[in-house]
Formats: structure tokens, C-alpha cells, sequence
């Protein structure tokens, strides 16, 4: 069994995953590293030629499974044709009718939802799930007036990106007006939301199928609770709602596997601030003491029988 992993070469998370099936025994399951930068597509006139999907000098074709682990930065162009690639992958076939795709977890569809995030942060408001109230627009003044209405304490995020990085919190009308000012003059989309008080942590529930892992996130000395930003992650166990409610989010944006990020707000409502496709794992892991890269190596040999199964 062959699992393609899109990811860095030396991250901390396929030699976690190379750990975990060491452990388990999984001596015929081979992990290897390929490079999202590095992929390449061929459309051929024949009917009859080979799907060719290639990271490098590797043919994502002839594995089980893709497992998506980083969504490196790149132009639209380049972004666009990465996850049409992959989709593509998925449902491939040639004209013999033997040849079975691998599946990629999570699909390019859920990538491109949850990545998002004002789409994702729209549907799942769809599926009345509640969020942040939240204004997005691509001009100044615009901003400021959404600002009038959900400030004067808002937070100010990239579309795109996670891990708290490009977050801002501003409290000014001056600064937010400076900030949407910037973000306009750079072509980009201005995405505020109202800043949501809380006592120093946030609640981040990693589904993966059926199962479901819980931590608090706690940073007494900033209100970001991203654990790359210094936040402290706790065990935490999760009442029936939280659950019920992260498995719902990770639903409406189709990912198998997701990070949800749920705040509860001062009226006591369970709040989803964001849904993460490619989620980490490694503060959860030390906070509760389960091997879950174990549970994502299970979780993907499980799709793969089923997909094998179904082809």
C-alpha cells in the first residue's frame, strides 16, 4: 500500500506518520513526501494513454491514497490548477476499466471550502451553525462603514491562511481605517469580524470519520490561542453538543478530517470561528496523550479499502 503525502519532506508530521506505522507493524505501507509545487498534468489525444498526475518524478497515479498535509502559498493561477489537478486525480480512469484512482484526503473540494473563509464561514451559516458576525468587501470605505456596525473591537484576517498569522485585532477607527486602506492599495479582500470576548481560550475539536479528539487552547497573554502563537494546549473533553456540533461543521465544508475551532461566546452559544482542512495535530497529540497519527493512517487505509470496495 502506497500513500503519497503533500508535504514537506522533512516536516514534523510524516516522520510522525512514519513513526505511527512503524509501531503499528505496517511494514507494506509505504509513506512518501511529494511537493504540491512539483505537480504536473498531462491531457493526451489517445483515449487509451494513462492518466499522468506527476510531483516530481512521482506518479501520484499508481498510489492508494494522497494525503493532503500543507497548502503552500502560490499565485491564483498556480493554486487554481493544484486543486483542479487533484481533482482531476481522483477521477481518473482509463479505457481498460482496471485502473482505480487513489482518493485524496481531504478532497480538493473540501480544501477549497474550508481555505476560504468567507465561504466556509457562509455555509456553514447556511446550515445554521453560528459564527462570528463578519464583513467582507474590497474597498475602504466600505470597511469603515461595516466597522461602525461590528466595532469598535473587531478582528481583521487574510481570506486565506491559518495558524494565526496575518491576524490583526483593532480597536481604533484611525488604525482599522490605515489597515483597510493597506489591504485595498495590495488588491486584497478586507475580512473583519466582531472581536468576541472570552476568557484566554478557545476549544479546538479534531474530527477524523466517526472519531473525535478535543483541546483547550490557552494563552493568558494574548487573545490568540494558536498554539504556533505560544498558546498552551489542555485535554479537553468535549460535551455531546460540541461534538455533535464540530462533526456538523466538518460536514457542511465535506472534510473527512478537520480541525474546528469553536469559541463560546459570553451568552453561553457554542460559536465556530473556523474550519481547518489541513489540520495540525501536534499540540493535541502531547495534550491528550493519543497516538493520532495512528488514528489518521486507520482512518485512510479505512477509505482506501472502502474506495477499493466501491471501484
Amino acid at each position: 500500500m502506497k500513500i503519497a503525502v503533500l508535504g514537506h519532506p522533512n516536516s514534523w508530521y510524516l516522520r510522525d506518520l512514519q513513526r505511527a506505522a512503524k509501531q503499528k507493524g505496517l511494514e507494506e505501507l509505504a509513506l512518501t513526501a511529494v511537493s504540491f509545487t512539483q505537480i504536473s498534468a498531462s491531457v493526451e489525444p489517445t483515449s487509451n494513454a494513462s492518466p499522468a498526475f506527476l510531483s516530481d518524478t512521482h506518479d501520484l497515479a499508481t498510489y492508494d491514497a494522497v494525503l493532503v498535509r500543507t497548502m503552500p502559498p502560490g499565485s491564483l493561477e498556480q493554486v487554481i490548477f493544484r486543486m483542479n489537478a487533484l481533482a482531476m486525480l481522483q477521477h481518473a480512469s482509463d479505457d481498460t476499466g482496471q485502473f482505480i484512482p487513489p482518493i485524496v484526503l481531504n478532497s480538493p473540494q473540501a480544501i477549497e471550502m474550508a481555505v476560504d473563509k468567507y465561504l466556509s464561514l457562509a455555509l456553514l451559516r447556511q446550515h445554521n451553525i453560528s459564527v462570528p458576525r463578519t464583513h467582507v468587501c474590497q474597498q475602504a470605505d466600505v470597511a469603515m462603514h461595516a466597522y461602525e456596525q461590528l466595532g469598535p473591537d473587531v478582528v481583521v484576517k487574510p481570506l486565506f491562511g491559518g495558524e494565526g498569522r496575518g491576524i490583526t485585532r483593532v480597536s481604533d477607527p484611525a488604525l482599522a481605517l490605515r489597515a483597510f486602506k493597506m489591504i485595498e492599495q495590495l488588491d486584497g479582500v478586507i475580512y473583519q469580524q466582531e472581536f468576541i470576548a472570552h476568557e484566554g481560550f478557545d476549544i479546538r475539536i479534531l474530527v477524523i470519520g466517526d472519531s473525535t479528539f478535543g483541546m483547550r487552547r490557552v494563552n493568558p497573554d494574548d487573545w490568540r490561542t494558536n498554539v504556533s502563537l505560544g498558546a498552551r494546549a489542555e485535554p479537553f473533553e468535549a460535551s455531546s453538543e460540541l461534538i455533535q456540533l464540530a462533526r456538523q461543521a466538518a460536514k457542511v465544508v465535506q472534510a473527512q478530517i478537520a480541525g474546528v475551532d469553536i469559541l463560546i461566546a459570553p451568552d453561553g452559544t457554542p460559536t465556530v470561528l473556523e474550519v481547518n482542512a489541513v489540520p495540525g495535530w501536534k499540540g493535541l497529540a502531547e495534550a491528550t496523550g493519543k497516538d493520532i497519527a495512528q488514528e489518521v493512517l486507520a482512518f485512510t487505509i479505512e477509505q482506501i479499502a472502502s474506495h477499493r470496495k466501491k471501484s
